[in-house]
């Protein structure tokens, strides 16, 4: 198996994959944030939580849109720079707000729909001022930072947890943050890795999973706590700024010459954007567990529709 092409490298089809996956975030906000109010909130940093959110049709369509995005979001890394890639993972909260609106009628604010725009445009201008380039690899004192990161986060989840509200959610939602950045941080050199069995053995592909369940674990806990766009937000804004980081220094992430300061003015107003929505945003709804409401019942018709016959 050594010699199998796990895929082809088309530098083009990022961009592709980039759009792909800021709907299928987008989609996944919404659903799991249905699913977290459904459920009785939890006060611990306990992995029961997402076997509660299991439990709900609602949160596993959503945890599909999630696994499709995290799909498209490791093949756009596979060219794309990580400054781009995590930005571009805060415009699915536009997406979110357009479907909550439209579906569950919430009502944003004004101060959130202008702050919503000014995300498009940051976005904007990292997409035109990014440069596709594959990928260098880490070394092992970069693997081993991981690991650390791992057990950090873990043990801010631990006191996190015990915060309530807006602060809650924008702790823990910042923490899932940092959990994804790490896991993206792992996925841009994992998905430079060409054969099977060398995709298998690899120390980041781990890594990317076990960031990736904590990330999860704690953006669930993050959403029962308030505002959907305020958790969301604080991860976008809290896992943007490692990555792109990580991705300049050492992964070789690049940008077209003479747009430095497209890109420069990009990330930060998209940083703005989204640190403002942690301010700004407001609770879209309240919990109530064990009841099959509106929202519940639109979704799961959702899922039978798109369920193969």
């Amino acid at each position: 198996m050594s010699g199998v092409t796990l895929y082809p490298r088309q530098v083009s089809t990022g961009w592709c994959f980039l759009a792909a996956m800021i709907a299928a975030y987008g989609l996944a906000n919404l659903l799991q944030s249905v699913a977290a109010t459904r459920t009785t909130p939890h006060h611990r940093f306990d992995p029961a939580l997402l076997v509660r959110l299991a439990g709900h049709r609602t949160y596993l369509l959503g945890l599909g849109c999630q696994a499709l995005g995290f799909v498209l979001a490791f093949l756009a890394r596979r060219d794309l720079p990580l400054f781009l890639v995590q930005a571009s993972v805060a415009a699915g909260l536009g997406v979110t707000a357009l479907l909550g609106v439209l579906v569950l009628k919430w009502r944003l604010p004004t101060a959130e729909v202008l702050l919503l725009v000014l995300l498009l445009t940051g976005i904007t201008a990292l997409v035109v001022a990014a440069r596709p380039a594959p990928s260098r690899q880490l070394g092992p004192a970069a693997v081993a930072g991981l690991v650390v990161a791992l057990g950090v986060i873990g043990g801010l989840g631990v006191l996190a947890v015990r915060l309530h509200g807006a602060p809650g959610s924008v702790a823990l939602g910042s923490l899932a943050g940092l959990a994804f950045s790490a896991a993206a941080v792992a996925a841009r050199p994992l998905a430079s890795v060409h054969t099977v069995d060398a995709f298998l053995t690899h120390p980041l592909l781990y890594l990317l999973a076990a960031h990736s369940v904590v990330g999860q674990l704690l953006l669930g806990l993050a959403m029962q706590r308030g505002s959907t766009t305020a958790a969301v937000a604080a991860m976008d804004a809290a896992g943007a700024v490692p990555a792109a980081i990580v991705g300049l220094l050492l992964l070789g992430d690049r940008i077209w010459p003479g747009r430095e300061w497209l890109a420069t003015a990009g990330f930060l107003i998209t940083l703005v954007a989204v640190l403002g929505l942690t301010r700004y945003a407001e609770p879209q709804h309240q919990h109530r567990p064990g009841r099959a409401g509106k929202a519940d019942a639109v979704f799961v018709a959702l899922g039978r529709q798109r369920a193969p016959s």
